[in-house]
């Protein structure tokens, strides 16, 4: 069902532009202002420029940052910055990495995966499954910047399952005793390493391998479906030819679902509109929670903090749970929902995610209006959310524990959709270390 295509990439020389880790970018989604200027400023090839531009005056339809994106990609394909490689390729890729909030001294996990262009298919077809819903103003932004490129500067990250690891088994039997043509410590701490594949007889046994595997979308939702966009454009005016095109694929890194370097992280959200008291939230909520209450002093507070955290992932395991602090209030809570309240068994996977509860008991009681609502941030870290209720960043923090990888999977394969930020895969894969420029 996955129908991957080899590829040959392009990548930065670092005879030219120097080190790989001076050029690449976190995903464009996660970079705030201060991190966009910050890589403009880093290097004059950083793939920001071409990933995520910056808008100057007088920007019209025929100059703006997308038509600088393409005009910048064709004056580093022509300087020597970005070459592209003579053979066809999958490029086994790892990420060594210390998880967020893990405990000192914990040993740090491997993701592993593969770079390559795969066919895109309707997300309706049962080959390739999104879990979450997009909004328009991404995909627009996104069409913009593919239209005017002609290329992938960032993979979709997609999961298969290969309970054998016999996909990736091939791979690492490939690279085995070779350097890694990429090696370098990001900014986040993590080892980032990359090799090239071009062995056609592994190729064609991982195309063959691939081939009965459903896929699962991770991250890049919208880019996926910019890119069905960008190929149901470029057909019609092509007037649908037949055989495959460059843009009937897409770049993407593929992983197994069971590897255990994959790391799913909660995404909490802090509300920043004014909540109603602690003491009414408790009254508002109370027929539907048990409440455990963490009272603390300033001298206490990083201590009873990790309890209350503690006990949300205990209890997280075998009840829906959810973390409260309220701006101005000396006490975290963990909301525990009450039997009555608590799904069937028979409920629809999405139902049954601690997600789907909040957004259906937790969230319209605090945050009633949809401006309420659109005004809630997100983060995925535990001290981050906390932190920014207590000043004033926020005005409450709910915590959440983190989506399981199957339930990401039984709500996708049920033709369902996550609610708005629902998962956090981590590590990110970075922007720049592969790029797929499409050609026709």
């Amino acid at each position: 069902m996955a129908h991957i295509i080899p590829f040959r990439g392009t990548l930065y020389d670092p005879a030219t532009v120097g080190s790989v880790h001076d050029v690449v970018a976190p995903p464009y989604d996660i970079i705030d202002a201060a991190g966009q200027k910050a890589l403009h400023d880093r290097h004059p090839q950083n793939i920001i420029r071409l990933e995520l531009g910056v808008d100057q005056p007088g920007d019209n339809s025929s100059h703006n940052r997308y038509t600088r994106a393409a005009a910048t990609l064709r004056d580093w394909l022509k300087s020597g910055a970005l070459k592209r490689d003579a053979q066809p390729a999958l490029y086994y890729h790892t990420i060594e990495y210390q998880p967020p909030s893990s405990n000192a001294g914990a040993p740090n996990k491997v993701l592993r995966g593969f770079l390559v262009t795969t066919k895109l298919e309707p997300l309706d077809s049962g080959h390739i499954y999104p879990h979450e819903n997009t909004r328009a103003a991404a995909k627009t932004d996104r069409l913009n910047l593919i239209e005017a490129c002609k290329a992938n500067f960032s993979p979709i990250w997609l999961l298969y399952s290969d309970p054998q690891n016999a996909v990736l088994g091939l791979l690492e039997n490939a690279v085995k005793g070779k350097p890694a043509r990429i090696d370098f410590q990001d900014d986040a701490g993590c080892r980032q390493r990359l090799w090239a594949v071009t062995d056609p007889a592994v190729l064609n046994q991982i195309i063959g391998m691939m081939q009965s595997k459903p896929l699962f979308i991770a991250d890049g939702h919208h880019r996926y479906e910019t890119a069905l966009n960008y190929q149901r454009s470029r057909r019609q005016q092509a007037g649908s030819p037949s055989g495959l095109q460059p843009y009937d694929g897409v770049l993407m890194l593929l992983a197994p679902l069971e590897d255990p370097g994959l790391t799913v992280l909660p995404t909490h959200r802090v509300t920043t509109t004014p909540l109603p008291s602690y003491e009414s939230i408790k009254a508002l909520l109370g027929d539907k929670f048990e409440f455990k209450e963490f009272p603390f002093t300033a001298g206490t507070r990083a201590a009873v903090r990790a309890q209350f955290i503690e006990a949300l992932r205990t209890n997280g395991r075998t009840v829906p749970t959810f973390g409260l602090a309220v701006n101005g209030k000396d006490c975290y809570a963990t909301l525990a929902l009450l039997p009555a309240h608590r799904p069937s068994a028979q409920a629809s996977p999405r139902a049954r995610l601690d997600v789907s509860l909040l957004q259906q008991f937790v969230v319209p009681a605090l945050c009633p209006t949809q401006q309420d609502q659109e005004a809630i941030v997100y983060t995925k870290d535990d001290d981050e959310a906390l932190d920014w209720a207590a000043n004033g960043t926020g005005t409450g923090a709910l915590l959440l524990n983190a989506t399981k990888v199957g339930e990401v999977r039984a709500v996708a394969t049920a033709g369902e959709r996550m609610p708005h930020k629902s998962t956090y895969f981590y590590p990110k894969p970075l922007t720049g270390l592969v790029i797929n420029v499409m050609e026709g």
